[in-house]
């Protein structure tokens, strides 16, 4: 599959392209969109999208998300399938996204993560088996993080209310009242060079259930782009997401 990426010159851009010329499911990168074109690169880029290629199968876009307008313009005036793994989205960008997608079949994700989506489901399933289980998540990021709990962290805990509508997100755990039934607790640590760690314990006074993710690199959002690519080519128009991916 052919692919244009916008922001190909950028750190995830560049993490796409490399991973293309492994053979990451059939992937090549024949097009880019940058503003910073680099003279040496041997794919044909372009600054904006008046002068880019159109011939390809599909766009990954890593680039801005003020670029959200120019981007579903071109994508819906040639019929393209579009993976936006860029975030920061405004209301009004969001909402230009959901029209786009009655157009083309458009993937949209807070987290690229295969890994991360896998994680999610196995832990609906089962918080909702155990329904008595105590859950609790703890996530692992570098000192220079600014926001905490991590996004993913919520992300696992509001998919988890989907299953328990009683449940509670309780955010770093503190003073001296008693841990309620249904509660889910959200632990954050900072700490040296650590890219990214989630854990889901999920347990009752018999047993427990341990659900861990560990990132080793940033390429592995790269990776769930390109997946993300191959999934929604062919697709009828609508908005997808990677739990669509990992649906058991």
């Amino acid at each position: 599959m052919r692919l244009l990426v916008c922001g190909i010159n950028g750190h995830m851009g560049r993490a796409v392209v490399e991973l293309a010329k492994k053979g990451c499911r059939g992937a090549e990168v024949t097009a880019g969109v940058d503003q910073f074109v680099d003279p040496a690169s041997q794919i044909p880029c372009s600054p904006d999208f008046s002068t880019a290629s159109a011939d390809v199968d599909c766009i990954v876009d890593f680039s801005n998300h003020e670029l959200t307008k120019d981007l579903l313009n071109f994508a819906v005036k040639n019929n393209l399938p579009l993976v936006i793994a860029t975030t920061g989205q405004s209301e009004e960008e969001r909402e230009l996204i959901k029209k786009a997608a009655y157009r083309i079949p458009l993937f949209f994700s807070a987290n690229m993560s295969l890994g991360i989506a896998i994680l999610i489901e196995l832990a609906k399933k089962v918080a909702s088996a155990m329904p008595d289980a105590e859950i609790e998540i703890i996530e692992k990021h570098h000192d220079r993080k600014l926001d905490a709990p991590s996004g993913t962290a919520l992300a696992i805990a509001k998919a988890i209310q989907t299953v328990r509508d009683n449940a509670e997100i309780n955010l770093g755990r503190s003073g001296h009242a008693k841990r309620t039934p249904t509660e889910i607790g959200i632990h954050a640590v900072r700490m040296g060079n650590i890219v990214g760690e989630h854990e889901v314990m999920i347990g009752t006074n018999n047993q427990t259930i341990t659900l861990k993710h560990e990132a080793h690199d940033r390429a592995l959002f790269a990776e769930g782009a390109i997946a993300a690519a191959e999934f929604i080519i062919g697709k009828e128009p609508g908005l997808y997401e990677m739990k669509d991916i990992v649906a058991f």
